[in-house]
């Protein structure tokens, strides 16, 4: 394995704005060579920091999004028992069925692992998997290596890969899984972060139509019995939908009236909800 520690430090990207407590974790963890684990509410930014990072570095990105059922064989590589089957018996395959390493398949680890250059590696909400799961894969991940059984052949990672795995806390990690990595919380942006994050998406915008929108933004995230608040994403598509609006005029913001809730409440009930709440203020 070929050990880089000669990066580059990371600061934030075009589009992703990033505090230095941040910052810091990122460069201390490449520098450590361990991974980094990130937690907080979902729209903090746990995901699109790997992209950030692959943009700022000029690495590849790959990701493994996790889910429930998932076991870490797939993760590392699969092996297309379907397709050999079928190559034995219709013999119109230009391919030795007897060499079985043409029929094995790198999964997302594998390929950071067999790749040509250094890459990002994200390991989306790994909070999905069980904690056999999650002690077995940084088993791998600390030797930086696995084997495939079927061909009795080690897999050695030519680079160490960056490593970034995201949780949204659904379900506890094992201390054996946390001791191994470093971790940073994400708070949600207080309103002066997210004024910076909307003037990188909307650099034009209007002074009266940014305090309106996110002044709004955060009573919204205050209403009770709300069970998901909108989030970053939410707000930056809310904007375009009031940007796209011929009609609309920041004015309608200050008088309570709040267009298309649909692009801040995804569920049912939140959006009922807002709207109730909106309708009662107008009538006091």
């Amino acid at each position: 394995m070929v050990n880089n520690n000669d990066l580059k430090r990371f600061a934030g990207a075009t589009r992703y704005v990033l505090d230095d407590e941040l910052a810091k974790i990122v460069n201390v963890s490449m520098a450590l060579e361990m991974p980094l684990l990130l937690k907080g509410e979902p729209g903090t930014g746990k995901t699109m920091l790997a992209h950030a990072i692959a943009e700022s570095l000029n690495m590849p990105l790959i990701v493994l999004n996790v889910k429930s059922s998932m076991k870490l064989v797939d993760a590392l590589y699969q092996y297309d028992t379907l397709t050999r089957l079928n190559d034995s018996r219709f013999g119109d395959s230009q391919r030795d069925v007897s060499r079985i390493e043409d029929y094995i398949r790198m999964g997302k680890i594998g390929q950071a692992f067999t790749a040509e250059t250094r890459t990002v590696l994200l390991i989306d909400e790994i909070d999905k998997a069980d904690t056999d799961f999650q002690d077995d894969m940084l088993d791998v991940l600390d030797q930086m290596e696995f084997d495939i059984i079927e061909i009795d052949k080690t897999i050695q990672a030519v680079y160490r890969p960056v490593i970034i795995i995201t949780s949204n806390a659904k379900k506890d990690l094992s201390d054996p899984f946390l001791g191994r990595c470093n971790f940073h919380h994400i708070a949600f942006p207080d309103p002066q972060m997210m004024r910076a994050i909307i003037s990188v998406h909307f650099p034009d915008l209007g002074a009266d139509l940014m305090e309106n929108t996110i002044s709004s933004f955060y009573r919204l995230r205050e209403l009770d019995a709300v069970e998901k608040r909108p989030a970053t994403r939410e707000l930056i598509n809310w904007i375009r939908a009031l940007n796209a609006d011929p009609d609309f005029e920041p004015r309608q913001l200050l008088k309570g009236d709040l267009p298309y809730l649909g692009v801040l409440f995804k569920k049912s009930q939140d959006y009922h909800r807002a709207q109730s709440v909106l309708n009662s203020r107008r009538m006091m």
